[in-house]
């Protein structure tokens, strides 16, 4: 299996304060930017009780993450909701110079 330790950056996760929900799952999020907070998806397999890296994640407002963390949907629903909000997230970061792509 490979190894790599997780990326852990103050920056990306405080970035989060104020940014609309990227989840928006549709008559769940409330779409209120004052309770935004970068939520982490498991995508890289990690550890009991460990967080994956923090570019493995999205905006999430409360709403929605406490709809993901019940297993509320399907594993289809739920995963295109986590990848969509990656991707929407990656690209805020792109634009704001939090992450650079060169």
């Amino acid at each position: 299996m490979l190894k790599i330790k997780p990326i852990r950056s103050k920056k990306l996760r405080d970035s989060a304060k104020g940014q609309q929900c990227t989840v928006n799952i549709a008559g769940v999020c409330s779409y209120n930017d004052e309770q935004t907070i970068l939520a982490h998806y498991n995508f890289e397999g990690g550890t009991t009780g460990g967080k994956s890296s923090d570019t493995s994640a999205g905006f999430c407002c409360y709403e929605c993450h406490h709809e993901l963390d019940n297993n509320k949907l399907s594993s289809d629903d739920a995963l295109f909701y986590k990848a969509r909000s990656m991707v929407r997230t990656m690209k805020i970061w792109i634009y704001d110079g939090l992450v650079v792509v060169k």
